[in-house]
């Protein structure tokens, strides 16, 4: 049994859609190439958003920014629950979480200058550190890792959950999301996370391809592995802003 804690790519995925004959069937470096695709419609659109930031023009950035946001989270369940629409769902919600993440990374950029390609560096870098240590079998997904990083996984999410909770009641989780030891802790612990996943999603991928998916199914790995990805750099982002913060 296949088991990733990326939402999107949950055990079940490939079992739900079938499979098919090896000329219409999913590949590796087909999902590598809509990734890439996928990759550069994000820049692309948070390149827009950042030339707002760039030209003082708050306003508009802060709309993009929220319109990026709620279409993003829209289109992701959209694709979760219509896989076969992910052909074109999945670069859809590539330009709108690139409209969030360009908005995102200014605001994180006007408060500490840099920051942003650091977090891009560490983001890339990561993730393809993590893809040679899976590749050369040092990382290996057995189902006890995949059980580990799935309870991790939901643990954090979890805790998540319970802080945006209550901060509609004027209250908060103490110390984890400030700059302290504690608060450093526990994002070097996301991070460490959310970077893992990524080797759940490399293994997930793989495993679709052998079996045969659907080829639309490109698309959706792709998309799953795009969650990773920017999950992982707003982490990476916000353990920076703290460790600059202390300066």
């Amino acid at each position: 049994m296949m088991r990733t804690a990326n939402p999107a790519l949950n055990d079940k995925t490939f079992q739900q859609v079938g499979t098919v004959g090896y000329s219409e069937a999913m590949t590796v470096q087909g999902t590598v190439n809509k990734t890439g695709l996928m990759l550069l419609l994000l820049i692309a659109s948070a390149a827009y958003t950042w030339s707002l930031f760039l030209e003082g023009n708050n306003e508009s950035l802060m709309m993009w920014m929220l319109v990026g946001m709620i279409g993003g989270l829209v289109m992701a369940l959209v694709t979760v629950f219509k896989k076969e629409w992910s052909p074109i769902t999945a670069p859809v919600y590539a330009v709108l979480e690139g409209f969030a993440i360009g908005g995102i990374s200014a605001i994180f950029e006007a408060r500490f200058e840099g920051i942003v390609i650091q977090a891009v560096a560490l983001t890339f870098g990561t993730a393809g550190c993590l893809l040679i240590a899976y590749k050369s079998g040092f990382i290996k997904a057995t189902e006890n890792f995949k059980l580990g990083i799935f309870a991790a996984t939901g643990a954090i999410g979890l805790i998540y959950f319970v802080g945006i909770i209550m901060r509609f009641f004027g209250s908060g989780i103490p110390y984890i999301h400030e700059n302290g030891l504690i608060g450093i802790g526990f994002s070097l612990v996301v991070v460490t996370i959310a970077a893992l996943n990524l080797v759940l999603d490399f293994d997930f991928i793989e495993k679709g391809a052998e079996q045969g998916a659907p080829k639309f199914m490109e698309w959706y790995a792709a998309f799953g592995l795009m969650v990773t990805l920017i999950w992982l750099y707003l982490e990476i982002l916000r353990l920076l802003s703290k460790l600059n913060s202390r300066k």
